[in-house]
């Protein structure tokens, strides 16, 4: 079977392999489609190499089919149609113990602490595999790991249908949320400054306002009559995001740091106290939050296809890291990694 490794030094190169045998309790899929996201782009830039470890097939965003069960698997069985949520938790530790298993204290994250999806046969273990519904494309299932994410934050937000919702940052993650906030009934305002993301949103029927040229918080009392957003995900992991989410939402609004900050940003605490604020971290998913990005695109409500800007080959790997890298105009570019899936 073929296999990509990230070498080092923005490189990647495709090899002929030998297939792992799937263990007890593990599950050798096929692997169909796997997306490229920004923490594979942190790795490809040199970021990440002591955590990874290098060569290393990286890659998590994925959907494939069972191609062979070990011993133990109850569940799923050859030619089941599947995404993996790529955690690996401990069990044993206070996070585990609490049920909070998806932020487990040792936590390790497939496709960066230990192999990934950048291959044709992948072995993972069977509590990773989630079933895809027989109506939802193996292309778009290969987006259910980042719309999970999506439902985790939206879930978190708690958002009640005619609520006014901001998002700060229109990428791939800030337009899912805007997605799933939208269909939990919420009334959505999505700030971004890229040309190309702002068409997007505005295609997809947002109300998208550029910051740049535009003033936020007066579009956004305007809209509130000014009370100010009932909740405001912050995804662009920006100074100015940690400035703008305080001054955004009403009193005793809820605000939901999405965005991974490489340094503590400064964020106006007298806000906090004076309006009441609540502010609610979002990491990962659970389970449920796959199940319910699993069903919300299988109702074909969600256009996720126009966040696709392309799909190449597995032996074209380095050519799609290239082509995304710093392509202002890219969302979610897929490596097809097998032919022998349905398309």
């Amino acid at each position: 079977m073929k296999a990509s490794f990230y070498t080092g030094n923005q490189t990647f190169e495709v090899r002929d392999v030998t297939p792992a045998e799937p263990g007890e309790g593990e599950v050798r899929v096929r692997v169909a489609y796997c997306g490229i996201c920004g923490t594979d782009l942190h790795i490809f830039h040199g970021k990440m190499d002591q955590r990874v470890g290098i060569p290393q097939t990286i890659g998590h965003e994925m959907s494939g089919v069972v191609e062979k069960t070990g011993p133990g698997v109850t569940a799923f069985r050859p030619g089941d149609r599947v995404a993996v949520r790529p955690l690996d938790w401990c069990g044993d530790c206070p996070a585990c113990r609490a049920g909070h298993s998806h932020i487990c204290m040792n936590l390790k994250f497939m496709g960066i602490d230990s192999v990934g999806a950048f291959q044709e046969l992948w072995v993972v273990k069977e509590r990773t595999l989630f079933r895809v519904p027989d109506n939802l494309s193996l292309r778009l299932a290969a987006l259910i790991e980042p719309l999970a994410v999506a439902c985790h934050d939206v879930r978190t937000a708690t958002i009640r249908p005619g609520e006014t919702v901001v998002v700060l940052g229109g990428g791939p993650i800030g337009l899912l949320i805007a997605m799933v906030a939208r269909a939990a009934g919420g009334n959505v305002i999505l700030s971004e400054i890229n040309p190309y993301r702002i068409a997007t949103a505005r295609e997809l029927g947002f109300r998208t306002v550029d910051p740049a040229g535009e003033d936020l918080k007066a579009i956004v009392e305007a809209t509130t009559g000014g009370a100010g957003a009932d909740v405001v995900f912050e995804v662009t992991a920006s100074a100015a995001g940690a400035k703008t989410m305080t001054e955004l939402v009403r009193t005793r609004g809820r605000i939901v740091a999405v965005g991974i900050y490489s340094r503590p940003p400064e964020v106006d605490m007298h806000r906090f106290f004076w309006r009441e604020l609540r502010l609610f971290g979002a990491r990962l998913y659970e389970e449920e939050d796959f199940r319910n990005g699993l069903e919300l695109a299988a109702t074909g409500k969600l256009p996720l296809e126009r966040l696709i800007t392309g799909v190449l080959r597995l032996d074209e790997i380095q050519k799609a890291f290239e082509s995304f890298n710093g392509n202002a105009e890219a969302m979610k570019v897929l490596i097809q990694c097998s032919d022998e899936v349905e398309k």
